[in-house]
C-alpha cells in the first residue's frame, strides 16, 4: 500500500457581493473535485503576496478586475485525495472584494468551468460546495444583512 504523503496549500480567494448575490466559480474537470462550487480563487505563487494573488486568480477565473477591501478570515482545514495519494492541508485566506471593472466569462481550459453569481437564499443549497465556503457565506449574508435558506 503507497504512502500517503502531505502538502500544505495556501490559496487566496475573494469575496464578491452584489445585489443580494455572492459570485461562486464552480471547480471543472481539471481539479481535484470537479463540479464543487467554491470563491473564485487560487494558490499563492512562491514568493507572491496573497493579495495579489487573489487579485490574479479572481480575473483568471471570472475576467473581472477587483480591489481588495480589507483584511482576509483565515481557513484552515485538511482533506485527503486519495487518487493521488496527498493529504492536503489547505490554508485559505478569504478576502472581502469589489468588482472593479471587467465581464463576467467562464475561465477557459483552467481549474474552473462557470463563473456566476447566485442569490443568498440558493448559494447554500448547492451541491457539492466546498465546506469553507459555506461558512463564508453564512458569515457574509449576516454582515450585509441577507438571508439564506438553512442546509
Amino acid at each position: 500500500m503507497p504512502e500517503t504523503l502531505d502538502r500544505q496549500r495556501i490559496a487566496a480567494y475573494g469575496v464578491a457581493v452584489q445585489n443580494g448575490c455572492v459570485l461562486l466559480a464552480r471547480a471543472g474537470v481539471r481539479s481535484d473535485f470537479p463540479g464543487t462550487w467554491s470563491l473564485p480563487g487560487g494558490g499563492v505563487d512562491h514568493g507572491e503576496h496573497p493579495q495579489h494573488a487573489v487579485i490574479r486568480e479572481f480575473l483568471e477565473e471570472t475576467g473581472l478586475v477587483i480591489s481588495v477591501d480589507g483584511p482576509c478570515t483565515v481557513f484552515s482545514d485538511v482533506l485527503e485525495i486519495p487518487t493521488k495519494g496527498i493529504r492536503l492541508h489547505h490554508v485559505r485566506l478569504c478576502y472581502p472584494v469589489t468588482v472593479t471593472a471587467g465581464t463576467l466569462r467562464n475561465e477557459l481550459e483552467g481549474s474552473t468551468d462557470l463563473a456566476q453569481w447566485v442569490p443568498f437564499g440558493q448559494a447554500l443549497t448547492l451541491d457539492p460546495i466546498a465546506p469553507f465556503v459555506t461558512s463564508v457565506i453564512e458569515t457574509t449574508a449576516r454582515e450585509h444583512s441577507l438571508t439564506h435558506q438553512p442546509r
